[in-house]
């Protein structure tokens, strides 16, 4: 039977300064002494057979298990990973008794930058649904992959999980990019810095060096059963949830920003000078634009967005008439002929160290084309500029 083939192993997460745990994350493993006790084969086998989902919430379900019946309870915290292909699958029946054991602490959901890459508009919801349920977010492997860095702000996670690769490795330029970015992002919003694969002590100055405050790694255990310490750490900081992203960016910045009125030619070039600020920041940065119609996606535009989708961690075009992939490495969506961006022509850049998003009305002129007047805002309050994006994302 599919449900005894899963079991979970923990691990501690600590408090670098003084040791003492704030949680312990769940690892899954198959039936012992078997060809599917590694998780990889695991996995891989439940893909081939196309149950992963199916497996996915049985991890789950089986962590919540175990750590409620070894006696965890808040301030402890239980982390426990999500597959990207299973966001926004509903659970199975059988398996919700189980996960509503979790009221005795509180459960953080590890998920990956390909998750919010193949599923936006899913992962947005659930992280929303998590939220409302007390969970808290963490983004996993960040290091492993640019794109971790670009899309941290859409899911504000609670923790940010270095790659083992940042304290095991050597020093470069893109491990100083990675601490500057992810410092940058936790200064801003409180998010906690926890270092994976600490195994000797000289791994952990280099983790404390970096600005981790909670580590994982042999160092402090191996996983195995678990047996709550009492060196309790100080409880994490979870946020709410952020509130609902079903507004349009002109709604949501017309209320804060100062509106003006142009013509189109001027917002054309304004459009451009973010497209080339967003091409200057390179892998780390993504940018979103709503353009009406498929129309207004001309052979000029297509080429400049190309060379965006070569050079970006994400690139989204939103319109009517909109498919799926208008251009190599490009997301589209399209937009129904009701949809309220179909007003609006927006384009938002967001990165590490850089937010900005211009958004601007349809007036409605049948003049010719350069006449077209817009009502426009344009800012670079990063909130701002973050929240009108994934008022975007949310549409893919």
């Amino acid at each position: 039977m599919r449900e005894r083939l899963v079991r979970s192993v923990f691990q501690p997460l600590v408090e670098l300064e003084t040791g003492r745990v704030v949680g312990y994350e769940a690892l899954a493993r198959g039936p012992a002494g078997t060809r599917l006790e590694s998780p990889a084969a695991l996995f891989a086998a439940a893909a081939d057979g196309g149950w992963l989902a199916e497996l996915d919430w049985r991890c789950r379900a089986s962590a919540v298990e175990a750590a409620a019946a070894a006696g965890l309870a808040a301030p402890f915290s239980l982390f426990v990973n999500v597959e990207p292909e299973t966001v926004g699958s509903e659970c199975p029946d059988d398996l919700q008794p189980l996960l509503t054991q979790a009221t005795s602490f509180p459960v953080v959901l590890e998920i990956t930058e390909r998750a919010l890459l193949e599923r936006p508009r899913e992962l947005l919801r659930a992280v929303a649904n998590a939220r409302e349920q007390g969970s808290g977010i963490a983004i996993d492997d960040v290091g492993a992959d640019p794109r971790s860095l670009a899309l941290m702000p859409f899911l504000e996670p609670d923790v940010i999980k270095l790659d083992l690769q940042l304290i095991q490795g050597r020093p470069t330029r893109e491990v100083a990019l990675t601490v500057n970015a992810v410092r940058a992002e936790a200064e801003r919003t409180g998010a906690a810095i926890l270092a994976e694969g600490i195994e000797t002590h000289a791994h952990e100055e280099i983790a404390l060096s970096i600005g981790a405050t909670i580590g994982q790694g042999y160092l402090y255990g191996r996983p195995g059963a678990l047996i709550p310490t009492l060196r309790v750490g100080k409880p994490l900081r979870l946020r709410p949830n952020g509130g609902s992203t079903e507004i349009t960016p002109f709604q949501l910045m017309s209320e804060r920003c100062d509106v003006r009125r142009s013509a189109k030619p001027f917002l054309i070039e304004v459009s451009k000078q973010l497209e080339a600020e967003a091409l200057a920041l390179g892998e780390t940065a993504v940018v979103l634009a709503a353009f009406q119609h498929e129309r207004y996606l001309t052979a000029k535009t297509r080429v400049r967005y190309g060379s965006l989708a070569e050079n970006l961690a994400f690139i989204g075009v939103l319109g009517n008439g909109i498919t799926a992939e208008p251009l190599s490495h490009v997301r589209g969506a399209d937009l129904a002929p009701d949809d309220p961006l179909i007003d609006e022509w927006n384009i938002a850049v967001v990165a590490p160290h850089f937010a900005a998003c211009l958004t601007a009305r349809d007036l409605g002129d049948l003049g010719p084309e350069d006449e077209r007047r817009f009502d426009y805002a344009l800012t670079f309050r990063r909130e701002l500029a973050v929240a009108a994006a994934t008022a975007m994302l949310n549409h893919f």
